[in-house]
């Protein structure tokens, strides 16, 4: 019965049927896409900046939604182009000298359902917000390339060489946005304000994605080694240990959240399944690489590496489904990567050296302990992101149909608070 639920949550690794359904296929997890409301910023702005900004940055946003409502987020390029456009504008009203903070109240919501999730006067807000989106829709873009097209139904898609190392790419660009959002945006932003955000953008779930972000890029690294005649034991064990923090850390992220909001459950089912994936390949590499030695103690921690990836690879299998069936409901993709040639290795290699090693294994029962991995320096890093410059309208001469301009204003206010007359 559990293969036959497996296999139709598209859970299974040697069936992939040509069947239509409502549920998306996941490779790069994407957590919760959330979009503006399209509000009236004019009227809220109005005397307060020039009119030429305020059309622009209520233009801006609203073609913001206009964009995702109608493509439901797949124009990932356009939006893209009018968030960065939006956010330099937008940054302008961070600036003392030409907005006061709580002017606008700004209102997003989910993509997925529609349901507002968030009301806030802060402009730090929406900055967070806007490259957050940023970040979700890149997550998207590396899941495109990962799913290729398959017409014949048949189950065997290729994804190129070129088109991993470009979702790559995209995962270490998503990470470096969400590492902004909380080195950069999180720490501008009052506790207190920060204490009504929506569940998924608390620091320790962004943190979370920008970590287990990088675990899959190095998920598809080890594809590529696993692929590679190059490629040594050793590049693919340390590939996968690496693997193993990155998971192990984001998990730890979410220690302090509550995941039982949101998309909570449904990202650490995720780092779960991904974990012992990551784990289980570890142990098989770490086996092959300790087999190589002659001293019979060192056969038996191979063959406890070998079972204990064996174990771990029947324990994903189960992560994967439980993954799959935490709302919104996903099916996993056919077998892709280092996973799809380690789900047929890892059983053979382990019933194979058992039996070559059972009479050591034998001798000392209940002695033997499963050997330690090693580890090592992480090698993938978040690309750097910085906000785009400051549109040069915050300097036009349209401040003066404001009768005194604002900026003027403020300054005047700040230089009798700092020369008090009798």
């Amino acid at each position: 019965m559990l293969d036959a639920l497996l296999e139709r949550m598209g859970c299974t690794y040697s069936v992939y049927r040509k069947k239509k359904s409502s549920f998306p296929e996941v490779v790069v997890f994407v957590p919760s896409t959330r979009i503006p409301v399209q509000s009236d910023l004019q009227r809220m702005v109005k005397g307060v900046i020039p009119r030429d900004l305020a059309d622009k940055l209520t233009s801006l946003r609203n073609q913001i939604v206009l964009i995702a409502e109608d493509t439901g987020g797949s124009a990932i390029a356009e939006l893209r182009r009018a968030l960065k456009e939006y956010l330099s504008v937008l940054i302008g009203l961070t600036k003392k000298e030409y907005g006061p903070e709580g002017l606008i109240d700004f209102k997003w919501k989910n993509l997925e359902d529609g349901r507002q999730d968030s009301s806030i006067s802060n402009t730090w807000f929406e900055v967070l917000s806007s490259v957050h989106l940023m970040a979700m829709l890149t997550l998207s873009d590396a899941d495109s390339l990962m799913i290729p097209k398959d017409p014949s139904g048949s189950g065997f898609r290729v994804v190129s060489s070129d088109s991993k190392r470009e979702a790559i790419d995209l995962l270490l660009k998503a990470s470096g946005y969400l590492e902004f959002c909380v080195r950069d945006v999180l720490t501008r932003i009052p506790a207190e304000t920060k204490k009504t955000f929506p569940h998924d953008l608390q620091e320790g779930v962004l943190e979370a994605i920008a970590i287990q972000t990088l675990g899959q890029g190095t998920e598809i690294q080890l594809g590529l080694a696993v692929e590679s005649q190059k490629a040594t034991l050793s590049v693919k064990r340390r590939l996968a240990c690496e693997q193993l923090i990155y998971f192990t850390q984001a998990y730890h992220c979410l220690s302090g959240c509550d995941i039982n909001q949101g998309h909570g459950r449904k990202q650490i089912r995720f780092i779960k399944w991904k974990f012992l994936e990551a784990k289980a390949a570890a142990y098989y590499y770490h086996g092959l690489i300790l087999d190589k030695g002659s001293e019979p103690s060192i056969h038996i921690g191979s063959v406890s590496c070998f079972l204990a990836a064996e174990e771990l690879l029947a324990e994903s299998k189960k992560a994967c489904l439980s993954f799959c069936l935490a709302p919104p409901v996903t099916r996993a993709p056919p077998l892709w990567g280092a996973m799809k040639f380690l789900h047929q290795k890892i059983p053979e290699v382990a019933s194979r050296k058992s039996q070559m090693y059972g009479y050591l294994w034998e001798q000392e029962k209940g002695l033997q302990s499963l050997p330690d991995l090693p580890e090592f320096q992480l090698s993938l890093r978040p690309d750097d992101y910085e906000l785009p410059e400051i549109d040069p309208a915050w300097d036009s001469e349209n401040w003066e149909s404001l009768g005194q301009p604002l900026k003027e204003h403020l300054r005047d206010s700040d230089e009798h608070d700092e020369n008090p007359t009798d």
